[in-house]
C-alpha cells in the first residue's frame, strides 16, 4: 500500500505540491507563533555588564501576579548578608543611572545612552583599567575607551557630566577597557560614595552581583543566597540574569503573550483550515480514480489506507521541512518587536519542542480529519454509484457539516456581542474582536456552496444582461458545480475577512489615540531632557521667564489600582489645569501636593472613593502608597490615569527626575519670543531640547507604532497563507478543467469565449467573496468600533478595503487566467485525449 501511495504522488505532482505547501507553510508559520509565545512566557534575558557574575541578586519585577514598569532597589544592607553566606568569594553591590559625557556642551556618543556605575561593579563585566587609576573619592571619574576617545579625554583632563538633572565637572583618573565583543551601553564609573548619591534613591542599589568561590555548585549556592534575602528580594540564574539590568521588561511580557495568543490561535484555525480544505478538494478531484480503483476490485479498506498512507507522507515530509524555516520566521519575527521596542533586543529568543509539537499537531489533525471525511465517502461508495457520481457534483449538504458551520457562526457571533458588551477598551479588546471574524468567515465558508448558489440566483439577470454568451455560459457552469465554486470563494472569503477586520483595528486603534492624546494636551511648548531629568527648580525658573502663564513637570509611568494596570502621571500643581485637559468637578488641583491623589469623576466611581478618602496605589516599582483623593475631575474614557505630584512619582521611576515640562503661553504674548526664550534656557541646560506640542503627540503615535509593526508583520504573514491557499486552490480547480476546455473548443467555442466565460465566473466568485468577507469582517471591526470610538464605522481610509478587495482580484484573475491561457496552447484534441 505504501508503495501504491508513493506512486500516485509521482503521478498526480500537482495536487500534492498544493497540498504540501498547505502544510509546510502552516506548520511553519504556527511554529513561529509559538515560538513568540514561548519567548514571552519564558522571558529570557542574556547579563551584559553582569556577565561575569553566575548569580545576581536584584529586586523583585513583580508584585503579586503583576509585572512592575520601574526599577524595584533593594537595601544596601543585603549586601553584607550575602557576602556572609558559606560559597560567596565577593558580593557587589551595583547601581546604574544615567550620565551623560558633554564635550562643547553637547552629549557624546551620539543617541546612545550612557550610564554612570559603581567603581566596584567594573568587575562584573568585567572592565580592566588600562591607564590611570580608580576613582578614590568624589569629583572623580573612570571613562571607558569608546567615551574617553569620543570626547577627546585622557587622564588628569577634566571632563563635564550631566547627571542628576545638572552638569558637574570630573577630573579623569583612569580609562577602562570593556573585556568581551558585546555591544554593551557606554559606561563611566565613579567611587562608591558618589554613585550611590548621584543614582538618588535614598541610597538604595540596583542589584547584587554574587561571585562564588573555587568548587561552589552556582545552583546550591543561589539556594542558600535565596534563602539568606527571604522575600526582600529575587536571586537570578542562567539566562534570567539579565533581567536584572531591564526594569520594567517583565512588564512588555504580556504584550508579547498577548500578541502571539491572538495571532497564534487565529493562525492555528487558519491553518487547519487550510489544509483541510486543500485536501479535501485534492480527493474530490481524484473522485474519478477513486471510482475506477473500486470498480477494478479495491476493497474500501484498501481505498482509505492508501488515501492515509498518501496524507501521512506529504504531512511527516511537510512538518519535518518545516522545522527549520519555522524557527527562523519565529526568530525573524521576534526581532520585529525588538527592532520596535516592544521588548528589548537582550531577551533571548526561544523555540523550544512545544511550539513545534503544535505546529505538527495543527497539520496532522487538519489533514487527518480532511482525509477520515472525504477519504470514507470515496471508499464507502458503491463502485457503479461511484463512477457515476465522477461525473456529477457531489452532495455537499451534510448534518455533521451543517452542524459545525453554525458551531463557527454561533462562536464567531458570541465573540462579536462579548466585545461590544462586556470588554472594556484596552489591550486585550483584539483578543475577542479579532478571532470573531476568523471564526464567522470559517462557518460561511463551510455553508459557501449553497451560498453561492443563492447568490448566483439573485446575479443570474445582471449576468446575461451584461456577458452576452460567456456569462451565459458562465451561470451554467456556477449553477451546476456550485460547490467547485465554493472552493474558490471559501479561502477568499477569510483572506478577505482576515485583513480587513485586522486592519481595520490597527487604523482604528491609531485614531483614537492620535486624537484623545492630542485634545488632552494643552500645553504650547515642551522641554525635553535626553540627559536623565531636570533637577527641581528648572520649572520655577521657566515660570519666571516672562510669557509664560504656566509649568508643569510631567512623569509618566504605571502602576496598579486595585490589581488593574493604571496609567499615572506625574504634574506640578501650580500648572497641571493650564496643561493637561482635566476639568475638576469636585476638589482642587491645587491640593495636589505631597501624598495626594487626583482622579477622573469616573474611576473614583468605579473605586468607591471619592474627594478626602485614601487610595491605595501601587507605583511602577512596586512601592505601596495611600494617597488622599484631593480631586476629581471630567472623566475622559480613552485618556485614563492617575494625577500624582511630580516629586512623588519621579523618585520611584527608573530615571528619578522628570524628564518633560509643560510650558502654556501667556495669552496674546508673542510666541515665537517665548520660543527664542526657552531656546535660551535650555541652551544652558544640555541635551534639553525645546519643541511645541505637536511633539509630544509625535512621541506619543511613535509609542503606538511600537506595535503597529509587529501587528503588520504578523498580519502579513496569515494573509500570505491565504494567498497561497486562495491560488493553490483556484490553480488546481482551473487545471482539472483542461479536460472541459478543450472540449468547449472542440465544439465550436473560441479562445476568447473560454476566456470571457472564465473572466465571468471569477467576477461571479470574487462578487460573493467579497459580499461574504465583508460581513465576515463586520464581526471583528464593528464591535470594535463601538468600544474605541462609539462608532458603527472604523477609522481609516477607504483605500485600505479597496486594496484588500484589488489584491483578492489580482489573486482570483491570475490564478485562473493564467493556467488557462496556457492551457490553451495545446492543441484541444490533445488536452482531450491526453492523461
Amino acid at each position: 500500500m505504501w508503495a501504491l501511495a508513493f506512486r500516485t504522488l509521482k503521478f498526480r505532482k500537482t495536487s500534492f505540491i498544493a497540498t504540501f505547501l498547505a502544510m509546510f507553510l502552516g506548520a511553519a508559520i504556527v511554529m513561529a507563533c509559538g515560538g513568540l509565545m514561548e519567548t514571552g512566557v519564558r522571558m529570557h534575558a542574556e547579563p551584559q555588564r553582569l556577565e561575569q557574575a553566575p548569580i545576581v541578586v536584584t529586586g523583585r519585577q513583580t508584585d503579586g501576579s503583576s509585572a512592575l514598569t520601574e526599577r524595584n532597589r533593594i537595601d544596601p544592607a543585603l549586601v553584607n548578608r550575602v557576602r556572609s553566606v558559606p560559597g560567596v568569594r565577593e558580593a557587589v553591590g551595583d547601581v546604574s543611572f544615567p550620565a551623560t559625557v558633554l564635550a562643547d556642551r553637547e552629549p557624546v556618543g551620539g543617541t546612545t545612552t550612557s550610564y554612570g556605575h559603581d567603581w566596584a561593579g567594573a568587575q562584573l563585566t568585567p572592565y580592566d583599567l588600562t591607564q590611570g587609576a580608580t576613582p578614590a573619592r568624589p569629583g572623580e571619574v573612570v571613562l571607558d575607551t569608546g567615551l574617553a576617545k569620543d570626547a577627546k579625554a585622557s587622564v588628569g583632563s577634566r571632563v563635564d557630566v550631566a547627571v542628576g538633572g545638572g552638569t558637574h565637572s570630573y577630573r579623569v583618573t583612569g580609562i577602562a577597557e570593556e573585556k568581551g565583543d558585546r555591544d554593551r551601553d557606554p559606561a563611566l564609573f565613579f567611587s562608591s560614595a558618589e554613585a550611590r548619591e548621584l543614582a538618588g534613591a535614598h541610597g538604595r542599589i540596583d542589584s547584587i552581583g554574587v561571585l562564588p568561590r573555587p568548587g561552589t555548585e552556582v545552583s546550591s549556592l543561589a539556594s542558600a543566597v535565596r534563602d539568606a534575602v527571604d522575600d526582600k528580594a529575587e536571586v537570578l540564574t542562567g539566562e534570567r540574569r539579565g533581567l536584572a539590568e531591564l526594569p520594567g521588561t517583565l512588564a512588555s511580557q504580556r504584550t508579547v503573550v498577548i500578541l502571539a495568543a491572538i495571532f497564534g490561535s487565529s493562525m492555528v484555525l487558519i491553518v487547519m483550515f487550510g489544509v483541510a480544505s486543500t485536501v479535501g478538494l485534492a480527493l474530490q478531484q481524484r473522485a474519478r480514480e477513486m471510482a475506477l480503483l473500486r470498480a477494478i476490485g479495491t476493497t474500501s479498506k484498501q481505498l482509505r489506507r492508501m488515501i492515509v498512507c498518501e496524507t501521512a507522507v506529504l504531512s511527516v515530509a511537510a512538518v519535518a521541512l518545516a522545522v527549520a524555516p519555522g524557527y527562523f520566521a519565529g526568530k525573524a519575527l521576534f526581532g520585529v518587536l525588538t527592532d520596535s521596542g516592544v521588548v528589548d533586543s537582550a531577551i533571548v529568543f526561544h523555540e523550544g519542542w512545544m511550539p513545534m509539537a503544535v505546529g505538527a499537531a495543527t497539520v496532522v489533525i487538519a489533514a487527518a480529519a480532511a482525509t477520515r471525511f472525504a477519504g470514507r465517502r470515496a471508499a464507502r461508495t458503491e463502485p457503479v454509484a461511484a463512477l457515476a457520481e465522477s461525473a456529477t457534483e457531489a452532495r455537499w449538504f451534510t448534518v455533521p457539516r451543517l452542524l459545525l458551520a453554525l458551531f463557527f457562526l454561533v462562536n464567531g457571533v458570541s465573540l462579536s456581542v462579548v466585545t461590544a458588551t462586556v470588554m472594556e477598551d484596552g489591550p486585550t479588546l483584539a483578543s475577542t474582536a479579532g478571532p470573531a471574524s476568523v471564526l464567522f468567515s470559517i462557518g460561511l465558508a463551510m455553508l459557501a456552496p449553497g451560498i453561492s448558489k443563492v447568490m448566483v440566483a439573485l446575479l443570474r439577470w445582471p449576468v446575461r444582461l451584461l456577458t452576452g454568451l460567456s456569462g451565459r455560459l458562465a451561470l451554467r457552469n456556477a449553477t451546476t458545480s456550485s460547490v467547485r465554486m465554493a472552493g474558490a470563494v471559501a479561502p477568499i472569503v477569510m483572506l478577505i475577512a482576515i485583513a480587513t477586520g485586522t486592519l481595520y483595528m490597527q487604523s482604528t486603534e491609531d485614531d483614537v489615540s492620535a486624537r484623545s492624546y492630542a485634545q488632552n494636551i494643552r500645553a504650547d511648548y515642551v522641554l525635553d531632557s535626553s540627559t536623565g531629568g531636570f533637577a527641581p527648580d528648572v520649572t520655577e525658573e521657566i515660570r519666571q521667564r516672562p510669557g509664560v502663564a504656566a509649568a508643569s513637570e510631567l512623569v509618566t509611568s504605571r502602576g496598579y489600582v486595585d490589581g488593574a494596570d493604571t496609567a499615572l502621571r506625574g504634574v506640578s500643581a501650580d500648572g497641571v489645569r493650564q496643561n493637561l485637559d482635566v476639568r475638576p468637578v469636585s476638589g482642587s488641583l491645587d491640593r495636589l501636593r505631597g501624598n495626594t491623589v487626583a482622579l477622573s469623576d469616573e474611576q473614583g466611581e468605579q473605586l468607591g472613593v471619592g474627594v478626602g478618602d485614601r487610595l491605595p496605589v501601587v507605583l511602577g516599582d512596586g512601592s505601596h502608597i495611600a494617597p488622599e483623593v484631593v480631586a476629581l475631575y471630567a472623566d475622559n474614557p480613552k485618556q485614563r490615569y492617575l494625577l500624582l505630584p511630580s516629586a512623588v512619582l519621579a523618585p520611584h521611576t527608573t530615571e528619578g527626575l522628570p524628564g518633560q515640562i509643560l510650558v502654556k503661553a501667556a495669552p496674546g504674548r508673542d510666541p515665537a519670543a517665548l520660543k527664542a526664550a526657552l531656546t535660551s534656557l535650555a541652551a544652558d541646560r544640555p541635551g534639553t531640547e525645546v519643541t511645541d506640542r505637536s511633539s509630544l503627540s509625535a512621541t506619543n503615535n511613535q509609542i503606538q507604532q511600537i506595535l503597529v509593526s509587529a501587528n503588520y508583520t504578523i498580519v502579513a504573514m496569515i494573509v500570505g497563507y491565504a494567498a497561497i491557499t486562495v491560488v493553490n486552490t483556484l490553480v488546481a480547480v482551473t487545471r482539472k478543467r483542461r479536460t472541459e476546455f478543450g472540449l468547449a473548443r472542440l465544439t465550436g467555442a473560441t479562445r476568447a469565449q473560454v476566456m470571457g466565460m472564465l473572466t465571468v465566473e471569477g467576477t461571479l466568485v470574487a462578487v460573493i467573496a467579497t459580499v461574504l468577507g465583508t460581513l465576515a469582517s463586520a464581526t471583528t471591526i464593528v464591535p470594535y468600533s463601538l468600544v474605541k470610538n462609539d462608532s458603527l464605522l472604523p477609522s481609516g481610509s477607504i483605500g485600505i478595503y479597496l486594496g484588500i478587495v484589488g489584491g483578492s482580484l489580482l489573486l482570483i484573475f491570475g490564478a485562473t487566467l493564467y493556467p488557462t491561457w496556457r492551457g490553451m496552447r495545446t492543441p484541444p484534441i490533445e488536452t482531450v485525449t491526453g492523461p
